[in-house]
């Protein structure tokens, strides 16, 4: 989906949640950074009638929603009703206070990371502290992120084998296609193999690269026996217990660095 197609579904979008939420208008009105996030912008989409429109925004809420009695940390909106699953053509969209977002991030939290590194053809609303902060992804980059990484793509395989409860996202017509939830394997892969290139690197490349993005591709569609998907998690999850003391990151992220934009930024918004 290009950007004007992705901006026009979000502007036309009916919200079930968080439709009567005064918040979305006031997150809306200070979001310096809008994105598109999940499996489009990883190049992972495919035809299997599950697809929708994942994105994710990050504002400066003004200050009464700093210093007041109602703090605003994010604004969660859905097409689709608090507890059934999003289609095709639905949107989920979640707008972050820069603030927690910049927490998240700098904890290494895989999803949170992504505005940093999507296509410009993905960036649906863009302001020059948006543009500022994306060039800033180095200041974010440490091992730290290797433990989330790790953490999320473990317990994943692990839901996947039934040794941690049932699957947190359930398919029944792809489990009936497949045997097995092939979109969540294919997330748990691309979790684990993304954790490799971020310790490596510092960086996410977006979409998947090739000849990666093929195999993921041909998990989601049931081209890989489960029993190969699980190996396959085994090792890259090694390979990342591996890198934890290896990779060429620093231990830490720039805490200060990230500080210092955080307040710059909201003062410029408020006009301080």
């Amino acid at each position: 989906m290009d950007a004007d197609r992705a901006r026009a579904a979000v502007e036309s979008a009916t919200w079930q949640l968080g439709a009567h939420d005064d918040d979305r208008t006031m997150a809306m009105d200070a979001t310096l950074l809008l994105c598109v996030v999940g499996s489009t912008v990883h190049g992972l989409a495919v035809q299997d009638g599950v697809e929708d429109l994942d994105v994710m925004g990050i504002c400066c809420e003004p200050p009464e929603r700093v210093i007041g009695l109602r703090p605003f940390h994010q604004w969660v909106g859905r097409t689709k009703a608090l507890g059934q699953r999003s289609e095709a053509g639905d949107v989920d969209a979640v707008i972050y206070s820069l603030r927690k977002w910049a927490r998240l991030a700098l904890q290494g939290n895989p999803t949170v990371l992504l505005p940093l590194f999507v296509r410009a053809d993905h960036v649906l609303v863009d302001t020059p502290l948006g543009v500022e902060l994306r060039g800033m992804a180095d200041a974010f980059a440490s091992r730290q992120a290797g433990k989330r990484f790790l953490g999320y793509a473990t317990a994943q395989r692990e839901r996947l084998e039934g040794k941690r409860g049932q699957l947190r996202v359930h398919r029944p017509e792809l489990v009936a296609l497949y045997g097995f939830d092939t979109k969540f394997a294919g997330h748990l892969l691309r979790l684990a193999h993304q954790g490799i290139e971020y310790l490596t690197t510092g960086r996410l490349a977006l979409p998947v690269p090739e000849p990666l993005g093929t195999h993921l591709r041909d998990v989601r569609t049931g081209r890989v026996p489960l029993a190969e998907v699980l190996a396959e998690a085994e090792d890259a999850e090694a390979s990342l217990t591996d890198l934890l003391n290896s990779s060429p990151l620093p231990e830490l992220p720039d805490v200060s660095r990230v500080e210092a934009f955080v307040i710059r930024a909201y003062r410029a918004r408020w006009g301080w």
